[in-house]
């Protein structure tokens, strides 16, 4: 309860990634935003995503049936993943996926609905319900296909609508669709305390540079391409992630394949000289880059508007956009002070920027509460 009198909000969080263990790394933001909203005696946090771990408080929202689908979607790489691979068949999953929740959203009795990413928003077409709609960067890639801002136009046109980018650079394009239907007010994710009380380990000699990453052609971007030149014995890569998309790693790579968030934090990001990422997939703000500052290491990443809107070039780290670039950038952070200078500032702004998801679940509160 919220004081004596004022009942708790009840809120339902809607996603389509969660992970099914503790060791699972997918959708690991939405367990931490919703473990923080559950700390909240002014809410009542509901969950209706993939079947894994519930912290306290938290209540399950979907039937058996339900379980069952989300559990098949998750193991399937997720509907995005499925419907690039199997058209068809993810075509078919992804009309189950919009059939559920529609009949979730007409049966759920929460005074608000928190939906994470666009196309999960489709089915409250016409229901009149107060909905808050996280996007993503990913998001941006399906408002290109035909038809798809017009039916998401009808869609804030039939409920109250806050949409909440985590990232600022969404938001002129989301005013441009949708800002005479909705508002949009940019919400910053929050860190793991955990990142920010780590201490660097000095190697025994040379550079460890990191890359986290789901290993496919958009997030490796340029990164084997112009690794070649810059990365040898006294500076090293060590790549962390699934290899998604089948692609041949060369031999200079210290490929370790998959490790769970806890494995990351315990025994790569302590012994790591800064982070890499040369990315070219749409994201609106990676979660990684977000840890990598709270742990103090300086990033080298490409200019992506996701990576600019989180790195300030030769502050906290260097944008690239070229070979050049790349090799520049990583010559001067040979440079030791240069390097304890700039992981500082990160982790500064990571703790003023981001703080904690405790803190996320106080700015999503705010929103919330601007719906009623």
């Amino acid at each position: 309860m919220m004081g004596n009198s004022t009942p708790a909000l009840r809120v339902l969080s809607v996603a389509t990634s969660y992970p099914r263990s503790t060791d699972d790394w997918q959708g690991l933001f939405i367990q931490r935003l919703v473990d923080a909203l559950a700390t909240r005696d002014s809410l009542q946090a509901s969950l209706w995503a993939p079947p894994g771990p519930l912290a306290a408080g938290v209540t399950w929202a979907g039937t058996e049936a339900d379980a069952q689908f989300l559990t098949a979607l998750a193991g399937g790489g997720g509907i995005a993943h499925q419907l690039r691979q199997q058209k068809i068949r993810g075509g078919l999953r992804a009309l189950e996926l919009l059939r559920r929740l529609r009949a979730l959203y007409r049966r759920s009795d929460h005074e608000l609905i928190h939906v994470h990413w666009l196309q999960n928003a489709l089915p409250l077409l016409g229901l009149g319900r107060r909905a808050v709609v996280s996007v993503l960067g990913t998001d941006f890639a399906m408002l290109k296909l035909p038809g798809m801002v017009t039916a998401l136009r009808r869609v804030f046109a039939s409920n109250r609508c806050v949409l909440t980018p985590n990232a600022p650079w969404m938001a002129p394009e989301l005013e441009r669709h949708f800002g005479d239907l909705a508002s949009v007010v940019p919400v910053n994710f929050g860190i793991d305390d955990v990142w920010y009380s780590l201490e660097q380990e000095t190697p025994e000699s040379g550079q460890d540079w990191l890359c986290v990453s789901r290993v496919t052609e958009g997030k490796i971007g340029d990164l084997f391409d112009w690794g070649g030149d810059v990365f040898h014995d006294d500076r090293r890569l060590t790549l962390v992630g699934p290899n998604q998309g089948g692609l041949t790693i060369p031999g200079w790579v210290n490929y370790q394949g998959s490790a769970t968030p806890r494995d990351i934090a315990s025994a790569w990001f302590p012994r790591a000289t800064g982070l890499v990422s040369l990315s070219r997939h749409a994201e609106g703000r990676p979660q990684v880059m977000l840890e990598a500052m709270a742990a103090g290491l300086p990033i080298v990443a490409s200019s992506l508007p996701a990576h600019l809107a989180t790195i300030s070039d030769g502050e906290t780290g260097f944008l690239v956009d070229s070979r050049g670039a790349f090799v520049d950038a990583m010559n001067r952070l040979d440079d030791p002070g240069l390097r304890l200078e700039l992981g500082a500032r990160a982790r500064e702004k990571a703790r003023h920027d981001f703080g904690l998801w405790s803190d996320c679940a106080h700015r999503f509160e705010q929103v919330y509460r601007s719906l009623l």
